[in-house]
């Protein structure tokens, strides 16, 4: 009994862990070309902006103008590399989060919010770094073929600024707001609202009603959360003047974009945003579950 016990829980990590990477993986090949055209609409600076996209339409034409298909894989290598630990962490720490908190008075419904939130704020830790190299990599508007590769691009901003808050974690507080706030939604909204509505026998209902669930999940998450992604653009991508930081911290860059451009700049990107987190959010949870059943069965 006290060999089976920690064999079980061991092989209960491993399936949330196989099944939260293979989400991950699943949905940034799927989406990342919208990441790419959400950064680089939060990363300009108004219509004063010599570089400034007129629409979306206008900003997926020039980018396959100027920069080929592969434009819109720009700085893909960190999220692939950085997905399958990142999401296998998100999953796996909500897990957790959510066991310890049954502990607890607190209900069931903000419980799973609660743990959304914790597994958004250990997820942000991890991922801020590779965070920095995309986000820098697909400022850049050069031709993908002389862009530098994801590795020299680490290599240069350790050179120049080091792993702390001014180099290779430069934005954390706006990625640990970004992360949070989605994440507290995302699981919150959907775990609540699946357990309000009931299953369908049905396989292709079943799936639909999972799906149509994770995507206002995902939906809603990303409107609230934008304005912390706003800011983490802003801070990680490059400065207005080169050797001048304009974009310290997270509030502080909030209320300069907002004085600067207006209330509606804290929502630049939020149409690919949308785009690509709703989908991608119902993606993540979809396959995340249907695998994690399939590794509970044979494995």
């Amino acid at each position: 009994m006290t060999t089976k016990k920690p064999q079980s829980m061991l092989r209960e990590a491993s399936h949330q862990i196989i099944a939260g990477g293979s989400a991950g993986l699943v949905e940034i090949c799927l989406m990342h070309p919208l990441d790419v055209v959400k950064t680089r609409f939060q990363i300009q600076r108004g219509t004063s902006d010599p570089t400034s996209y007129k629409s979306l339409s206008d900003c997926f034409r020039t980018i396959f103008r100027n920069e080929g298909i592969f434009g819109f894989y720009k700085g893909i290598l960190p999220p692939i590399v950085a997905e399958t630990p990142k999401r296998a962490v998100k999953f796996f720490t909500f897990e957790q989060y959510k066991k310890l908190l049954n502990l607890t008075p607190l209900s069931p419904g903000v419980a799973l919010s609660v743990a959304g939130l914790g597994s958004g704020l250990t997820e942000a830790v991890v991922v801020n770094p590779f965070e920095v190299v995309k986000v820098s990599l697909q400022a850049n508007r050069d031709s993908f073929k002389e862009q530098p590769s994801s590795f020299a691009q680490a290599r240069r901003i350790i050179k120049s600024d080091g792993f702390g808050l001014k180099g290779l974690n430069k934005g954390l507080t706006s990625t640990l707001g970004r992360h949070g706030v989605f994440n507290m939604i995302y699981f919150g909204f959907y775990f609540n609202v699946k357990d309000a509505i009931p299953a369908s026998s049905d396989p292709t209902l079943e799936f639909l009603r999972k799906f149509t669930i994770g995507l206002a999940s995902g939906t809603i998450s990303s409107c609230v959360n934008i304005p912390f992604d706003v800011a983490k653009s802003r801070i990680q991508g490059p400065q207005p003047v080169p050797g001048q930081i304009k974009y310290r911290t997270c509030f502080q860059t909030m209320a300069l974009v907002y004085r600067e451009e207006g209330y509606f700049a804290l929502y630049k990107g939020l149409v690919p945003k949308i785009m690509r987190l709703g989908p991608g959010g119902a993606v993540m949870l979809l396959v995340y579950e249907y695998v994690s059943g399939w590794l509970q069965k044979n494995w």
